[in-house]
């Protein structure tokens, strides 16, 4: 047998009717909601003889198998029953009939006047009554009764094209909300009628019509959330099944060093719950969690920024938290990440088996450098540190001039803190030396005459002299760590530094003291000899050993009687 012979037969009917789906499926409007419906084409369906397609509350629709019409009529027919669903036109009202005919004169204008495909000739154009919602028209169809003409599908009361079902949800057991689809396809197919016309695209076929809810929602960010948008931004979205499931990402997580941002497309995000959970994110990063760990348990100094974060988000109404379930406790409002931490750290059992975003025991901010360094992107100017706390400092006086909404008083101090990072080193150096090493100042004593004298030699004038204290009053000690934890060059200028401000402050010595396993006193050393090659000690790392618990064994005492 020959394989063209062995291919199934397509027909010219359904070769018209597929091309008519797949027209629809690439209308911006009508591809969000049509991804979620199941559109069948067989015999014995539910559809009726002389229907053209009937469509249920559950998102199923039935085209008759045998109706033949152009891809354009199909196009028409299925835009039809999307609409049913977008509109909000389940459940039905008591008189079914009446309800279904008006809500079919409503789309036939509305579908008139986008001009989406081309109605058969055959059907009914139910577009007698124009400028009345729904609503209106049922209840005019109660008052006068309906005429043959409003029918779209047909006369009897059995041939709606409406068919009410038991209420559909995902595998995740929540419920579709069709309306919210159909407005997203419209918020994209008028973007992409802007972008046409503005000569940024062909037609509205190039446009990313399956521009998932994710990247809608970093869209929504970056354009109508002052706050966070510079982060946003600059942070790329990641969506890949197979990515996040080699990586154990089960809903979300975010790279802070990488700059990107994963969402886990099999959790099924909505577009209110994917605001919620980027924002959870990227306050992460603006933050700064993955550098204030300071020596805590990574895994639950996580889960103590995520329950502060949650409260955050809860209070700011940003989004929908995922029915799945986040970490937010109404015990832990106003409390910093530091005393949650303290708080959950009481119990170590039971924090272990709480559950970020990312899943349970795992943190959904990776590669965290829990040393606290401030690495440096290649090829820029800027620490991640600095890129991090301007953006969020910049997006709150935005957030303040735009007038958009209260913030939490508790994310209000974190940002403005960080604002203000500490003081250097060096600056603190030198205002300790001010505080204990006071300038020496000069004075006229009469211990010493002034050379002056020569000219009056009867008037006696005192000569200036510095007030230099003894030897033993004005000299301090350093404590260097030379354990190899110290970079060489910090090192090098924290002892420029105490060189410097020594001479500066006329300090007569200071003792040193080399600090490694074990500690080497360097005695007193003038400022000059500090400043000039020094031999430090050390730098050999220390090696730690676990502890361990020697037990002894008991001694026994014999009790003897004495006679």
């Amino acid at each position: 047998m020959s394989k063209n012979k062995s291919k199934k037969h397509i027909s010219e009917a359904e070769q018209s009717f597929l091309l008519g789906k797949s027209m629809i499926r690439a209308h911006p409007m009508f591809a969000s909601i049509e991804e979620y419906c199941s559109i069948y084409r067989y015999e014995n369906s539910p559809c009726p003889d002389n229907a053209w397609a009937v469509v249920t509350s559950c998102g199923e629709i039935y085209a008759h198998p045998k109706r033949r019409g152009t891809p354009e009529n199909w196009m028409y027919i299925l835009a039809h029953c999307l609409l049913h669903l977008g509109l909000g036109h389940f459940p039905m009202r008591e008189n079914k009939s009446a309800w279904n005919v008006a809500c079919d004169c409503f789309i036939a204008k509305f579908l008139a006047d986008l001009k989406i495909g081309k109605i058969p000739e055959d059907f009914n154009n139910p577009m007698g009554l124009d400028n009345n919602t729904e609503e209106k028209l049922y209840n005019r169809f109660l008052r006068e009764g309906i005429r043959n003409e409003f029918y779209g599908f047909g006369t009897a009361d059995s041939l709606r094209d409406m068919i009410d079902k038991v209420e559909y949800k995902d595998h995740f057991g929540r419920k579709i909300d069709w309306q919210a689809k159909l407005a997203a396809g419209m918020s994209i197919a008028v973007t992409s009628a802007v972008n046409v016309a503005a000569g940024l695209q062909d037609s509205l076929a190039d446009t990313d019509r399956k521009k998932s809810d994710a990247a809608r929602a970093k869209e929504w960010f970056i354009n109508s959330y002052p706050l966070l948008g510079a982060l946003a931004a600059n942070f790329k979205l990641i969506e890949s099944p197979m990515l996040c499931g080699r990586m154990e990402i089960a809903v979300a997580a975010i790279n802070i060093e990488l700059r990107e941002i994963y969402i886990n497309p099999a959790a099924a995000l909505t577009f209110e719950e994917c605001k919620f959970v980027m924002a959870h994110e990227f306050l992460h990063a603006g933050l700064r969690h993955d550098t204030r760990t300071r020596g805590r348990e990574p895994e639950l100094w996580n889960i103590a920024c995520d329950y502060v974060i949650n409260g955050w988000l809860v209070e700011m109404d940003i989004g929908i938290p995922p029915q799945i379930g986040v970490l937010h406790d109404k015990e832990l409002y106003g409390l910093s990440a530091e005393s949650v931490y303290d708080r959950i750290a009481t119990d170590m059992r039971r924090a272990k088996k709480l559950a970020t975003l990312r899943g349970v025991g795992l943190g959904d901010v990776l590669g965290s450098d829990v040393h606290g360094r401030n690495w440096r992107q290649h090829g820029e100017g800027i620490t991640l540190d600095d890129f991090y706390r301007n953006s969020l400092s910049q997006g709150l006086v935005y957030h303040d001039e735009q007038f958009r909404g209260y913030l939490p008083e508790g994310l209000i101090e974190e940002i403005r803190a960080l604002s203000h990072p500490p003081i250097p080193w060096d600056v603190e150096l030198a205002k300790w030396f001010d505080t204990f090493f006071a300038p020496l100042e000069k004075s006229r004593s009469y211990a010493r005459l002034s050379r002056r004298q020569s000219s009056a030699p009867d008037i006696p004038r005192p000569s200036w002299v510095s007030n230099r204290a003894s030897d033993d009053s004005r000299t301090f000690g350093v404590l260097l760590d030379t354990s190899g934890s110290m970079d060489r060059q910090l090192l090098a200028k924290a002892l420029g530094a105490i060189a410097s401000y020594s001479i500066s402050r006329e300090v007569n010595a200071v003792r040193v003291v080399f600090c490694d396993a074990v500690a080497y006193d360097q005695g007193y050393m003038r400022p000059e000899d500090i400043a000039e090659t020094v031999k430090v000690k050390g730098r050999g790392g220390t090696v730690l050993r676990r502890a361990s618990i020697c037990w002894k064994r008991p001694r026994i005492f014999r009790r003897t009687r004495r006679c």
